[in-house]
């Protein structure tokens, strides 16, 4: 664990494992492994540590390079953008409400207050349809492609219809995107890989199964 190595925790280490032993043992003169509930706990905990171990075997056999990484981030931030953006929406369910909401902005209506009447987004509406700041890679493909298309201060002129409804949106700022430097997310990404490389086995693993159902 990390702890340094003196007499006193090798004691200690000695002491823990006498004490599991003799339980170990009390508990097997009592029958207790052969109980069909501790006996199921006994064979999960064993496959727990092999499934443990051959994860850790296949990351070792196949590492995951600084190279891999630093190409993964490069794709991030690509996929971010160059720019982040201060967004407000109202979100309706008919596209003749989203227009009639157009309509009465275009007319001088107060945004916050038609968001908080009308939207039915409940992370947003009691902002007044304040989404903060985010990358437009945040948002579903139509929401973003119509923000990006939007100048500072630019209220959308038709409904934007996404699988949540139609959407009235306004650009309320824009900014350079600041995208954490690569030693920041560096392990983030290892993580990330590895999990993906275990998914991978998993499934390789479970195409070449014989699954029986019982």
């Amino acid at each position: 664990s990390g702890q340094p190595d003196t007499p006193e925790r090798q004691k200690a280490v000695r002491e823990e494992l006498i004490n599991r032993e003799v339980l170990v043992q009390a508990a097997q003169k009592r029958g207790l492994d052969k109980n069909a509930e501790v006996a199921a706990q006994m064979e999960m905990a064993r496959q727990a540590v092999l499934v443990r171990a051959l994860f850790e075997n296949e990351v070792k056999a196949n590492p995951i390079t600084d190279l891999d990484l630093q190409k993964q981030y490069e794709d991030f931030k690509k996929s971010m953008g160059e720019n982040e953006y201060k967004v407000r929406h109202i979100l309706v369910d008919k596209e003749d409400d989203a227009k009639a909401i157009i309509a009465e902005l275009g007319k001088g209506g107060d945004f916050a207050k038609l968001a908080k009447d009308k939207s039915k987004d409940p992370g947003s509406k009691d902002n007044g349809g304040d989404l903060d700041w985010g990358p437009s890679a945040r948002y579903v493909k139509p929401f973003a492609d119509a923000v990006k298309g939007l100048k500072k201060g630019e209220l959308t002129t038709s409904p934007v219809k996404t699988d949540f409804g139609y959407h009235v949106i306004r650009l309320d700022d824009v900014r350079p995107l600041k995208v954490p430097a690569f030693d920041e997310l560096k392990e983030q990404f290892r993580q990330r890989a590895q999990q993906q490389q275990i998914q991978k086995l998993v499934m390789e693993l479970r195409g070449k199964a014989k699954v029986e159902e019982r």
